[in-house]
């Protein structure tokens, strides 16, 4: 099935890397990395055009799995979840919001998660776009690049590596953040003292 799809979104080309990237920010399980990747190694030349056809797409959907998460998702919680829970995870969300979207645009983790729980956890909307448009730059541009300047010979790693380098990014990332959020929390106990 997977590959169906891919095969079905690849007949159209860069109509089908656009609505492809539209949809994987709102609900569609397939990331659009894959039908990127796949047109790429069809036509290298492409792979910028096509880096900035899924990026666009994407920041487009990016509000619209922010309205689906804000709508049904707050009402879906609230039936499956107790209210302290829902409390407890809207103020992680709140206060580590930037960090999590911008990671996640980029990282192996499907985007339209974090575009739905920044809708869920009412988390701003021009924040959530902001950081969205951040990490989804890192994302699709490292992959149109990497094709661009090194045609289909990138294929390998692309498809091997680059999502465990990008992970590997995100833990470093998510590392010095939580060590510089202490470091900044000590040093106001200590004013405070």
């Amino acid at each position: 099935m997977f590959q169906s799809v891919i095969e079905f979104f690849e007949e159209y080309g860069q109509i089908g890397m656009f609505i492809h990237s539209f949809i994987d920010a709102i609900f569609f399980p397939i990331p659009a990395f894959f039908l990127q990747v796949s047109l790429s190694v069809m036509n290298p030349q492409n792979a910028l055009l096509l880096a900035t056809v899924g990026y666009v797409a994407s920041i487009l959907g990016t509000p619209i799995g922010y309205w689906i998460g804000k709508v049904v998702g707050e009402k879906f919680l609230q039936k499956t979840v107790k209210q302290k829970w829902i409390d407890k995870a809207s103020n992680l969300f709140q206060s580590n919001g930037e960090v999590a979207i911008f990671i996640g645009a980029f990282t192996p983790i499907p985007f339209k998660v974090f575009t739905v729980l920044a809708g869920m956890f009412r988390f701003s909307l021009w924040k959530l776009i902001g950081y969205a448009a951040l990490g989804r730059a890192v994302k699709f541009y490292i992959v149109g690049a990497l094709f661009h300047f090194f045609g289909r010979a990138s294929e390998e790693f692309v498809t091997s590596y680059l999502s465990l380098i990008m992970s590997g990014i995100a833990v470093v990332m998510i590392i010095i953040y939580y060590v510089r959020r202490k470091r900044k929390k000590t040093k106001e106990e200590k004013s405070a003292s």
